[in-house]
């Protein structure tokens, strides 16, 4: 009796330990399989991160750029405009001084480069890679003629070279007479437009009365102005007195504003405003020489390294 009593306890216990070894078991199943989705919602979410943070920056960088390339658009026209390169074997001639000629079309930019010699033969907008593969469409030279300060002259090639952003590197290509293509980056920088260029500073010069020489263009070139002229300065702003070659001049315009004559016999005198100097200026000459009032446009451009001092004579 003892003996089956001792026997069914065994059984129950074994079957209590059973049963806690299959729930433990149980228990760390569930907590593993807790813990391995705890996991891969973690990884979900840090991937889910960091491609957002990508496509952020991605987004950020093409607005960047589209900026840049917004902020590069210029007007059509003719511009000047620096030209620099990663190599000093690859520059524009020294006659240039490092610039070239700017052309916007149709919001299209080409530059036009004349470099150091005949060496190059070949440019392509791109990466060399690119360039050596059949049907690469290559820039090809032309034949420039530069002068060099002493007045020496040389042919040399020259290109013109797209430009996609003003003021950023861009990618150019080029083949020498060794056959071999090479990677390069050049930049576009500082466009000025074609009659804009640096003029002189009339704030630097003291008030006075002072002579200067002009040159002008348009008309039929029977009537001229008198050279050197008389030139007014007060407060960093210039007046000329311009004199006629003829006594048919009734009025001048100049930016718009109309000036008669200041004297009443002789040749027709007037005082006019100069903004520039060494800058063409457009003044507009009324005659009646013809049998009709006829409007002329003329060109004037006062000589900055003419000015002399009326007073001393210097």
């Amino acid at each position: 009796m003892k003996a089956k009593t001792l026997m069914n306890k065994i059984i129950i216990v074994g079957g209590l330990s059973a049963c806690l070894l299959l729930g433990g078991c149980g228990a760390g199943q569930a907590a593993d399989a807790t813990s391995a989705e705890s996991t891969v919602v973690a990884q979900e979410s840090t991937a889910a991160q960091a491609e957002s943070a990508e496509a952020i920056a991605g987004t950020t960088e093409a607005a960047a750029t589209e900026t840049a390339q917004n902020e590069a658009q210029l007007p059509d026209g003719v511009y000047t405009a620096e030209f620099s390169t990663d190599s000093s074997m690859f520059h524009v001639s020294e006659a240039c001084d490092g610039k070239g000629t700017l052309t916007v079309k149709d919001g299209v930019m080409t530059i036009h480069i004349s470099l150091g010699s005949k060496k190059i033969l070949n440019l392509y907008p791109g990466l060399a890679e690119d360039a050596a593969k059949d049907g690469a469409v290559l820039l090809e030279p032309t034949t420039d003629t530069v002068t060099y300060s002493d007045g020496m002259t040389e042919e040399v090639y020259g290109f013109d070279v797209p430009v996609p952003v003003i003021g950023e590197e861009f990618n150019l290509a080029l083949i020498g007479t060794k056959g071999k293509w090479y990677d390069h980056k050049v930049k576009v920088s500082d466009p000025v437009a074609e009659g804009a260029a640096d003029t002189f500073d009339l704030s630097a010069v003291e008030d006075g009365s002072y002579t200067i020489e002009l040159t002008m263009e348009g008309g039929s070139g029977r009537a001229s102005i008198q050279s050197p002229a008389q030139l007014a300065i007060a407060d960093g702003a210039a007046t000329a007195i311009l004199e006629w070659s003829s006594p048919n001049y009734d009025y001048m315009l100049v930016n718009g504003e109309k000036y008669l004559p200041v004297n009443t016999e002789g040749n027709s005198v007037f005082e006019v405003p100069v903004e520039a100097l060494d800058a063409p200026l457009t003044m507009i000459g009324d005659t009646v020489a013809m049998s009709t009032p006829h409007e002329v446009e003329y060109t004037v451009t006062f000589h900055s390294e003419t000015l002399e001092s009326a007073e001393s004579g210097k």
